[in-house]
């Protein structure tokens, strides 16, 4: 839990998480009417149709054979979700969901499931073996297995002291 307060509503990862590459914007929030002040975060976004879905929710946690990323996308196909490494160490896991067609004739009386694009960015460390990374999904929890380097342990040759 943070010690510092959320004042502009958007729940943040940490910033000061070595592996995010989030960018944190001071001006968040702030309402400017000129357009000359744009959003950091507007601009790294790719798309203005974002909301909360865009930051869908993932746990990484790392083992002693692999780093494991679980990401919550409920109700998307597997068709509806990328995963790729790119920038030979960098694990991008997006998707979109679709707006609900809307029908002549219908009553819309509250909507709350969230629609648009998410893009969620990690830096994957040294001992990650890209080349080998497989990807699961089952009941809307999207698991993404990077295997790890296998570390050798040094050889250790006892010596025989004289004298």
């Amino acid at each position: 839990m943070s010690i510092i307060p959320n004042f502009f509503g958007r729940r943040r990862t940490n910033v000061f998480d070595p592996f995010s590459l989030d960018v944190w914007d001071p001006f968040e929030g702030f309402p400017f009417n000129n357009n000359n002040f744009g959003s950091l975060s507007d601009q790294v976004r790719s798309s203005s149709e974002t909301s909360s879905f865009v930051n869908a929710n993932v746990d990484w946690r790392e083992t002693n054979d692999a780093h494991v990323f679980k990401a919550d996308v409920p109700g998307l196909k597997k068709e509806e979700v990328k995963v790729e490494v790119e920038d030979d160490r960098v694990l991008q896991i997006s998707g979109e969901r679709n707006k609900e067609s809307e029908e002549k004739g219908d009553t819309w009386h509250r909507v709350e499931r969230s629609s648009g694009k998410f893009v969620r960015r990690f830096r994957l460390p040294e001992n990650a073996k890209v080349d080998q990374v497989k990807a699961a999904m089952e009941n809307g929890v999207l698991t993404v297995t990077v295997p790890k380097v296998e570390v050798k342990k040094p050889e250790v040759k006892s010596i025989q002291i004289s004298g």
